[in-house]
């Protein structure tokens, strides 16, 4: 009898302890999170534990993101809704540091100890390259992750093997030309497969000089990277190799383009401030190089009535050297990365490869604005955004098969930016001849690189 009371009395007591556990079982921020079904029965204690089919964490956690300009940017909220969607416990807050001097505000912040930034954008290559440095970028873990969806972009900006952010936006060089130009002079529309020696002759036999009733096969906006980036297509050379002599042929073409008035003349677009949007929306200009952050503005313009000279326009692929495949360009990127200093590093890392990947390419897309990954879900939305072109060979135009950067990852591109400029501006004013302004590159450049 007094061995059955004492198992009772251990029962009981038992029954106690655990009655009381349950009733101290932490809660989060709220009582419920949403189950499969949207009923709201899933305590926060599940949530704590719970992971989704993708592998998101369904833990409770805030996280600072760093970015610029959000009142002008579209895509931040909705990828913020999108991801909390699928993790409702996760807090996103952004922290706007600006746009003129955003990286080098963001160094500032993740040099200090007391940073409370989980996730940062980096605005381009110099500003990675010097985050890098620091060692305030956590490497990214790629394990499982699929990099060729970049097109050989993440390859670019590896340093000693690791990848410390991830591409979430890119825009490529394509090429835009004004379909009724070609129309009313009976010629075939650019191809998505040209060499440039076809683009050129191309752009001469629509060419009109007749003067006030002027046409221009082809135009080159004053930037350095509309003559010299044909030169890096072939993967052989790079902007900050040192030696320029590659360049050679490509500015004997534009050259000879504008000495024949087959396109405008460099120094007049420089001294009148003829911006590339202006000089493609008078409706004289038949085929123009330039990247695909021109489409919303032309789009949007043409609509509101303020380019009324065109209305018929088209993309197709980068014009490229013989040799090199078709689909080959240059492109800009915007990358999101995990600050070093995080204290909610997996959660923080989950909320980046959302963004980058394939998930947040469509909701990038759906605002108007070209992801890092094109899928065909990305080209549907871009495609069926208001104002784009309805052919299918404009839609083709933005596969591609290899990415170059247009300034590649390098201690020194500022440095190198800075002369290249130059000696683009002394080939194009003719300040310079080709040989001479190559020559001033490679010796100045290569001063930087000792």
């Amino acid at each position: 009898m007094i061995k059955i009371r004492k198992i009772l009395s251990f029962v009981l007591l038992l029954s106690m302890v655990l009655t009381m556990a349950s009733g101290c079982s932490p809660k989060g921020n709220g009582d419920t999170v949403q189950d499969a079904a949207g009923t709201g029965t899933a305590t926060d204690t599940q949530a704590d534990t719970k992971k989704d089919s993708d592998g998101a964490s369904g833990k409770s956690a805030k996280i600072k993101w760093a970015v610029w300009d959000i009142a002008s940017t579209t895509y931040y909220q909705p990828l913020i809704d999108a991801y909390k969607a699928k993790n409702p416990n996760v807090e996103i807050e952004m922290v706007d540091l600006g746009s003129q001097d955003y990286m080098t505000a963001l160094a500032t912040q993740l040099a200090g100890n007391d940073t409370d930034l989980d996730v940062v954008l980096v605005k381009d290559i110099p500003g990675y390259s010097n985050l890098v440095s620091k060692n305030v970028l956590e490497p990214v873990d790629t394990t499982g992750m699929d990099l060729a969806a970049y097109n050989g972009v993440t390859e670019q900006i590896l340093v000693n093997d690791k990848l410390y952010a991830l591409p979430f936006r890119s825009d490529i060089w394509v090429l835009f030309y004004n379909k009724d130009i070609f129309d009313t002079a009976g010629i075939a529309y650019p191809t998505n497969d040209m060499t440039l020696e076809q683009y050129d002759r191309l752009a001469r036999t629509v060419t009109k000089t007749d003067l006030g009733n002027e046409v221009y096969g082809s135009h080159y906006h004053i930037w350095r990277s509309t003559v010299q980036l044909f030169g890096v297509l072939d993967g052989k050379n790079t902007i900050v190799d040192g030696n320029y002599d590659f360049l050679k042929p490509y500015y004997e073409m534009v050259l000879a383009e504008q000495k024949d008035g087959i396109c405008q003349d460099y120094a007049t677009l420089k001294t009148s401030n003829l911006h590339y949007s202006a000089a493609f929306a008078q409706g004289n200009v038949a085929m123009m190089n330039i990247g695909t952050w021109f489409i919303s503005t032309l789009t949007e313009k043409i609509m509101t009535g303020e380019f009324s000279d065109i209305k018929n326009w088209g993309l197709v692929k980068y014009p490229h050297p013989e040799g090199v495949e078709a689909g080959t360009t240059l492109g800009t990127i915007t990358s999101i990365a995990v600050a070093a200093a995080s204290k909610n590093k997996e959660i923080a890392a989950d909320f980046v490869k959302f963004v980058s990947g394939q998930e947040g390419a469509e909701v990038i897309a759906n605002t108007g604005t070209f992801p890092a990954i094109m899928t065909d879900a990305v080209l549907s939305a871009i495609s069926s955004l208001e104002g784009f072109p309805t052919d299918a060979e404009s839609l083709e135009a933005l596969k591609t098969v290899k990415t170059y950067l247009e300034m590649p990852l390098h201690e020194k591109s500022a440095e190198i930016e800075t002369v290249l400029n130059d000696g683009h501006d002394y080939i194009m004013t003719e300040t310079k001849t080709i040989e001479e302004g190559i020559a001033y590159m490679n010796e100045e450049v290569s001063k930087i690189l000792k």
